[in-house]
């Protein structure tokens, strides 16, 4: 009986003693992963003088030391109680494709273990990854599903984050996207609370290029959340990132029967501020467009009017939504000027509408400009060649003697050699010691800079009036080039 409790008591020892003899394991947080996320590797060791491989890639994917994790476990044997430490290793990196991770050595004591390989399988960005179960969400919605060619509409993207996640960053934001449409991000992103979750909501106005179904790629992020399983030496809770995808959208897209400079409803209103001036005096005519539907890549008819010059501004474009609709404005400058008078011609731009389906038209209307020649002012001439005529003398009857030509001698002609010579080689370096550091603009410089500023300052309307009269040849404007300079620098 003696020695059956010897031998159990001997079973049992070497029972446990295997059980915690050195070993080497190596797991992933997911074998199934999103294109674009991350995965990580543990490789746990137990033993004595453990030493691990350096990993600085994978596959020849570059690999992030992510820390160290030891821990200390006592055995028991028939020679005693033994100390064993259990050291793992976190390694993390981002696959591009399925793959197979191979075999690790580490070495405990004078032992050598291998790891076992273990495959990753990547699946593409287009699967929808949006949990609801998990305390998270991405989502992303349409305002419409079946559109035409040239026409808008809202897509909008909402992040959900349960509370009891205590969610600390987002990161690595990827934008929806498809080279089937125009993308444009409107206004800032909110912020919102909603029941027990924190909502994160963007919208972008998207356009249609061409006509067939098309699919919007999904949006990724990535949250970083409380790992509660690691503090750091302060007794914070570690991060832990999760990469989540939002669904695809399919959008329909029918061609127009028509070519249309537009799509949507839109309202057209211009006007001119004058339609009397007097010679090279400018006509500001301004052309507002609002309505529902995009405007960014709209370009108004070009103006080409036989003797007057036409300046543009760029046209300011704005954007926003209005109850799940896109809203936009458009407003441009134009500036006619011309010696006599001349008519705006008038200018048709067609709509196609999305609530009617017909075709449709806002019209620019003609514009006529009379010129007052009556005033111009005509410079004085001065002539310079024209000998100045003197009172009639008398003759003088005394014969005046004859001047003798008196010839220079050589060495004022030497002088006058060195002295020409000096002033050339002197005259290169007066230019700059006299400007010094002085902005010089030129009259179409300085207007392109000014005529933004025209309805800021009353000095600067005149002096834009000036140089565009002067841009037309007209002699009579004088500008004072110091004056023009400080304008200029002021507003550069």
């Amino acid at each position: 009986m003696q020695n059956l409790g010897k031998y159990i008591w001997i079973i049992g020892s070497l029972f446990f003693t295997l059980l915690h003899a050195a070993n080497v394991k190596a797991t992933v947080d997911s074998k199934e992963v999103v294109q674009g996320d991350s995965v990580s590797l543990r490789i746990q060791a137990t033993g004595e003088d453990i030493r691990f491989p350096k990993i600085t890639e994978i596959a020849g994917i570059p690999v992030a030391n992510a820390g160290t994790a030891t821990s200390m476990n006592m055995s028991i044997s028939i020679n005693g109680t033994k100390r064993e430490n259990t050291t793992t290793k976190q390694y993390t990196f981002v696959p591009k494709q399925s793959m197979t991770i191979p075999s690790f050595s580490v070495t405990i004591g004078k032992e050598v273990f291998q790891t076992d390989p273990i495959y990753v399988n990547v699946v593409k960005r287009s699967a929808r990854t949006v949990k609801t179960n998990t305390g998270y969400s991405f989502e992303m919605k349409s305002t419409k599903k079946n559109l035409v060619v040239g026409e808008s509409f809202i897509v909008t993207l909402y992040l959900s984050i349960a509370d009891n996640l205590g969610a600390q960053q987002v990161s690595e934001y990827v934008e929806p996207s498809s080279p089937e449409f125009f993308f444009k991000d409107i206004g800032k992103q909110k912020q919102y609370k909603k029941g027990h979750f924190q909502v994160i909501e963007k919208q972008y106005s998207v356009t249609a290029k061409k006509e067939g179904t098309f699919s919007i790629s999904p949006a990724s992020v990535k949250i970083g959340v409380e790992d509660r399983r690691r503090r750091d030496m302060f007794g914070r809770y570690g991060i832990r990132w999760i990469g989540i995808n939002s669904n695809t959208l399919d959008i329909t897209v029918a061609t127009v029967t028509s070519d249309s400079d537009l799509v949507g409803e839109f309202a057209l209103q211009a006007k001119v501020d004058k339609k009397k001036v007097k010679v090279n005096k400018p006509v500001n005519m301004t052309i507002t467009i609002r309505g529902k539907g995009n405007l960014e890549d709209f370009e108004l008819p070009k103006y080409e009017i036989d003797g007057v010059t036409v300046y543009e501004d760029e046209a300011k474009v704005q954007s926003h939504i209005e109850n799940g609709v896109l809203i936009s404005f458009y407003r441009k400058k134009l500036v006619f000027i011309g010696e006599e008078s001349f008519t705006i011609p008038e200018k048709e731009i067609s709509i196609y509408n999305t609530q009617t389906k017909k075709i449709e038209s806002l019209s620019i209307p003609a514009y006529p400009i009379e010129i007052d020649t009556k005033h111009v002012a005509i410079p004085k001439a001065v002539n310079t060649l024209a000998p100045k005529t003197t009172p009639a003398t008398k003759e003088v009857s005394h014969t005046q003697p004859k001047e003798e030509t008196v010839l220079p001698s050589w060495w004022m002609l030497l002088g006058a050699f060195v002295l020409g010579m000096f002033v050339m080689y002197v005259g290169k370096y007066i230019p700059k010691l006299w400007k010094g550091n002085r902005s010089v603009y030129k009259n179409s410089e300085a207007l392109k800079i000014l005529y933004a500023h025209i309805s800021e300052d009353k000095a600067v309307e005149e002096m834009v009036r000036k140089l565009y009269a002067k841009q037309n040849g007209d002699t009579s404007v004088q500008i004072d080039k110091k004056v023009l300079r400080e304008m200029v620098e002021r507003f550069r």
